[in-house]
This record gives C-alpha cells, structure tokens and sequence, in this order.
C-alpha cells in the first residue's frame, strides 16, 4: 500500500502574488460587507417563530452553568470574573482565545442544558440575558464578531438553544433573536474563507434554517442544504475519515450532522441519502479512531476530545459492530491485542488548503495499555494555546533528524494562504500481515530523501499472545543518494500522557511506565543512549507538562542506523527485539 501527498507550493513568487491579492480582495469585501447596502440585503424575510428544537448532542459541562450563575467564566483555560448578572461583552478578555469562545456562544449550551433541575430557571434566564446583551452591542457587521471565526459556531450554537430562549423570552426579545439568527445565518453562507471548513459553515446554516418557520426558514434551508450536502459528499472519505486526516474534526462533523438530521426529522423534511450515508462513515471512523480509553488518537490537528464527547458521537452505533483495522482513503493503521491498542499515522498530511493545521509526523503513533493512555503525540490543535511548532516531526512519536519533515507557512504566505503545510513526505509505503501470532506493519516515507538522502522505516510486530509490541526505526540509503560525507544525529521521540509515570533505570535500557490504573509496562531499548526529557500534551486546547522518552543514536557514512524498542507488561519474560 502507497500514499503519495500531491505537490506543494513550487512558485514561491506566484505564491507570494496570490496571498496579498487575496489579502487585498478580503479588505475590499470586508468593507462591503459593513455598508449599510449590504446589511438591508441580510434581512430577507420575516421569521415568524420556531419549526424545530435541534438536539446538540454534545454532553453538557454542568459546572460552567454553575460558574456563570456565580458570575465567573472559564473559556479557554482563562476566567473572567463578571460577578452576578455581569457584563462580558463590554469587559476585556483575558485572551484572544477567550474572546472567540465568547463570542461563538460556546458558554450557551451548557446553561441551557444544565441538568439541574433548580438550576434550570436561573440558567436559562441568564441564557437569555447574554443573548439580549450581545445582540445590543454586535449586531452589526464587524470583522471580528461575524468572522467565520466566531460566526460558525454561535450560529449553530444559538440555533440549538432558541426553543429554550424562547420559552421564557418576550414576544419583542424572540422577534430579535429569530431576526439575528437569520441574519447571521445567511451571512455565513456568504462567506467564503476557503473549503476547509465549508462544510461545517453549510450545516450550521442548514441547522439554524431547520429551527426557523415560516418562509424566512424555508428559503434559508433550501441555499443551505444543497451546499451542505455538497460541502460534506468533497470532506468526507469513503472510508468516514476528513480530507484533514484529523480525527477530531471528523468527530465534530459527525455531531453536527446528527443535530442536522434530528432538525430536519422534526420539521419533517427528508434527510438527503447523502447525508444520511456520511454519517454512517464518520461513525465507522469514530470508531476506528477511538483508543482503550474512550479517547480519540490525537493526529493531525486534532486532539483526543474527552471520553464523553466519543460516546455521544457513538450513541447510536451497534455496540457489536467490528472495528476495521485500516482507513486505506485517511491513511491510518490500527492494531489491537487484548490490553494494546494502537493508531499509526501511515500516510502523507493533507495538502493544500486542507493542510492548515497539518502535522508533519511521519508515522507517528498513539498507544493505550488498558485503559491507560501511555504514548502519545503533542495534540496540537487550531484552537490550542501553543505555537506552530507542535506540527513539526519532534512533536510527534516518531523518528526526526535535524530538522522537521515539512513545516507550516509563515510570513506574508501565511496571511494570504493560511499556515498550509509545506515540504515532507510525499510518498508512504505500508505493508502489513496478520496471523494468529500478531500483527506485522512495516511502514516507510521519504520526507528526508532530497535533503539528507534517506528513508525512515518504522516496523511493528504486536504479539498476540504475550501482549507485547516490538518496534525498530531504522534510516536507508534513498535509491539515488549521493555518497554521505557526515554522521547525521537522530531521535526517536516517545511522548507520553500526562498521567503517566516514568522511572529510567540506571543502565538507560528500560523505561518502567505506569498509568492512572497503576499497571506497570517496561519500555526497553538498544539505543545509544536514552532519556526522559520535559514535554508537552494538549488536553481541551491547553498545554499539560508532561514527559518523553528520547531515543538517540547516528546515521552512520555508509547511511544506515536503526534502534529497537518493546512495551511490554511488567510481568512478562523478555524476548529477543523486533526482527523478522
């Protein structure tokens, strides 16, 4: 099996000419889009009250509604003390971060969802309260408030509350709110700040067109759906994994369009058969992209969610459905024994407008042991507090040289093409084998072929019946390679949860792990030399601390280097390392 990554930005001038001619043609729009002209044109017809109460099915956090009662807020790991009945919108936030997640109402759901009984009345007036107060100052168009940013979400996030607000809110107060609602929802079908997340502005629209009534409902569902339905038959893959390769965004898209699908039963329109098809291939995928502990692999720009959130995504799923063991259209590997679970990252990042939040992590991977989640990548994600750098190779669990296989766009690129990732990979080589005995991967990519004349191979063997995994990353000469005329360092990165607990031995070969559960695995190795350094995870979007192991060693003159590993239980009686 081969994944090859279409070309990358070739015309480095061309590029530079398309981004500010882009960033020209934005401020122009922009600007049109604040003109009174236009605002007339959002108007469109009258909403004349409520068709359908869509379901998020996203679980509710029912501290954050308890919080905002008390006049606290916690978005984005940062807190705004508001005290009661406090005003957000006229107060500074802590950080940018906070500022979008306050403006995409993701504070919304859980106040009026709360499952407090006596908390209930309370929430959903406060609810209504912010609503009323945002809609007073920001109603008009401005580059911030009604950026496909913060846009996207609060209208699909307000959408899903409107049959709470609209039970307690006046009939002047619901006639602003359907208004705004409508407006907003046609403006984000106006915008048009690429494909990447064309699909998920479609449905938010196609979901606030479904809770709306009258004829200001239906001539909003009939632009939206169409588009919806399109949007989602590029994104999504046959095999239910995105053109991200993120299983995160997947997941997301997925609880989405069962809102969608729960909004138009109600109303009683058809689900197109499209739609309905897509969301049996992302719940496939879901599934598939789902670890020992509840959690998702964290690939790609995406993160690894909370258990919860998989669960409610999954809800509807047949529990006794097979897992399959490879998304040949996302490129990933999955290899499962009784306590081992496992995710390999087995083909090139998306390219193009795809790959704004690509990692270049060749043949990465994520593991659990049990419930325990042992190694795992960065988690990097596009609403994470941390820089682009957690794209590059060293924040991944996987073998680097020198420098990243690719990197993202910086500069005046960047502004007018997003930070697409650039370089790496272009070509990954699977094969794998299966018996009674375990499972065989081997994998190769030739993201340092031109610059330093070699391939990285990653070779996996897990044993069924020891529950062990036994892997070597070896460095090739690549076909063509010039003769080497230095020894080049390498490091094989091992990054682990947050919640594990990590204890080098003396003589630097075993790595004694243990997780929540207090179960102990050895990590053993041959490498030259092995550490425990200082790392980082994000969870929810912020950076924990956590730990790696590092495996060091050097591509030698002749270009060949390899180093053998095995995670096995602590009981276990050693075997000889990974060969074939």
């Amino acid at each position: 099996m081969i994944a090859r990554r279409p070309g990358v930005l070739a015309q480095p001038v061309l590029a530079i000419a398309v981004a500010v001619a882009a960033s020209l043609a934005g401020q122009a729009v922009q600007e049109w889009r604040q003109s009174r002209i236009y605002r007339a044109l959002l108007r469109g017809p009258a909403v004349t009250g409520v068709a359908a109460a869509p379901r998020d099915y996203r679980p509710v956090g029912p501290e954050r509604a308890r919080s905002i009662l008390l006049g606290r807020m916690h978005l984005a790991g940062d807190t705004l003390e508001i005290g009661q009945g406090g005003d957000p919108w006229d107060t500074a936030s802590p950080s940018r971060a906070f500022a979008v997640e306050l403006h995409r109402f993701a504070w919304l759901h859980d106040l009026v969802r709360t499952p407090d009984p006596r908390q209930k009345p309370k929430a959903v007036e406060e609810a209504l309260r912010l609503c009323l107060d945002w809609l007073a100052l920001f109603s008009q168009v401005t580059p911030f408030t009604w950026s496909a940013e913060t846009l996207e979400r609060r209208v699909y996030n307000l959408a899903c509350a409107l049959p709470e607000l609209a039970a307690i809110a006046s009939e002047d107060e619901l006639r602003r709110l359907l208004q705004i609602l409508a407006e907003q929802a046609r403006h984000l079908l106006n915008l048009n700040p690429g494909r990447l997340r064309a699909a998920e502005r479609a449905v938010a629209a196609a979901v606030a067109a479904a809770t709306l009534s009258g004829r200001a409902g239906s001539t909003l569902l009939t632009r939206a759906l169409p588009r919806a339905v399109r949007a989602i038959a590029e994104v999504v893959l046959p095999d239910g994994g995105v053109r991200t390769r993120s299983p995160e965004q997947a997941m997301e898209l997925l609880l989405d369009l069962l809102t969608l699908d729960d909004a138009l039963h109600q109303r009683g329109a058809p689900t197109p058969d499209d739609l309905s098809r897509s969301i049996d291939r992302l719940s496939g995928a879901v599934r598939f992209f789902t670890l020992g502990d509840g959690r998702l692999g964290a690939f790609q720009g995406g993160e690894s969610s909370t258990a919860a959130r998989v669960t409610a995504a999954t809800a509807n799923e047949d529990p006794s459905a097979r897992t399959f063991d490879y998304a040949p259209h996302t490129g990933y590997h999955r290899l499962a024994s009784r306590q081992i679970q496992i995710l390999v990252d087995a083909a090139p990042p998306a390219a193009g407008p795809w790959s704004t939040s690509a990692c270049a992590q060749p043949l990465a991977l994520e593991l659990t042991c049990g419930g325990d989640r042992l190694i795992v990548n960065a988690g990097w994600s596009p609403d994470a507090q941390g820089p682009q750098a957690f794209r590059m190779t060293d924040a991944g669990s996987t073998a680097s040289l020198d420098e990243s296989a690719g990197a993202p766009l910086s500069g005046i690129l960047a502004i007018g093409l997003g930070p697409r990732l650039v370089g790496g990979a272009r070509r990954i080589e699977a094969r794998r084998n299966e018996n009674e005995l375990g499972i065989w991967l081997e994998l190769s990519h030739d993201a340092w072929a031109e610059t330093h004349g070699l391939v990285h191979e990653r070779r996996l063997f897990l044993d069924l019946r020891s529950n062990e995994l036994r892997g070597e990353d070896r460095f090739l000469p690549a076909a063509r390679a010039m003769q080497r005329r230095r020894v080049e360092p390498f490091t094989v990165h091992f990054h682990l949860h947050q919640d594990v607990q990590a204890s080098l031995a003396r003589d630097k070969r075993s790595v004694l792990l243990r997780g929540p559960s207090n179960t102990g695995w050895w990590f053993r190795n041959d490498a030259a030399d092995a550490s425990i350094t200082p790392s980082v995870y994000f969870d929810g979007g912020l950076p924990q601390r956590t730990h790696q192991i590092v495996l060091q060693g050097a591509v030698g003159l002749d270009g060949h280097a390899h180093v053998r590993w095995k995670l096995a239980p602590v009981d276990a009686i050693d075997q000889p390392g990974p060969s074939r």
